[in-house]
């Protein structure tokens, strides 16, 4: 059984073929997909609606916008959260410090493997 099955796990991306590809990447570990969101305010509205146990993050949203304020509300929350990025986890701005950085391109098992370590640290933690 997968440290994943039966998780809540909010994805925020923007590209919608990329959001497709992890809904059936978590399905096949046995999560549970909410969203996508594609913005900001969509993220931070199914993150109180939904109550997510862990969130996917992709940095860089539509309309040049960042999910700097979703990390932000997640670390204010104790929801842990990974960071889908191309970009060094040193270029990352302050937000980010509290997550996982999965850096892109990344294969499935790397996805799961950063969900499931991002949710050990915050067990450890807590």
């Amino acid at each position: 059984m997968s440290a994943l099955q039966g998780l809540r796990v909010l994805v925020v991306e923007n590209d919608a073929m990329s959001a497709s590809l992890l809904e059936m990447q978590l399905m096949h570990a046995g999560a549970v997909m909410v969203g996508p969101a594609s913005s900001v305010a969509e993220a931070l509205h199914l993150i109180e609606e939904a109550a997510p146990q862990i969130v996917l993050l992709d940095y860089r949203l539509a309309n040049h916008e960042t999910s700097d304020p979703v990390a932000d509300a997640l670390t204010t929350l104790g929801i842990p959260f990974v960071v889908a990025t191309g970009m060094a986890h040193f270029q990352l701005p302050e937000a980010f410090r509290a997550g996982r950085v999965l850096t892109k391109p990344y294969l499935t098992a790397e996805l799961n493997q950063a969900l499931t370590t991002a949710l050990q640290d915050h067990a450890a933690s807590a």
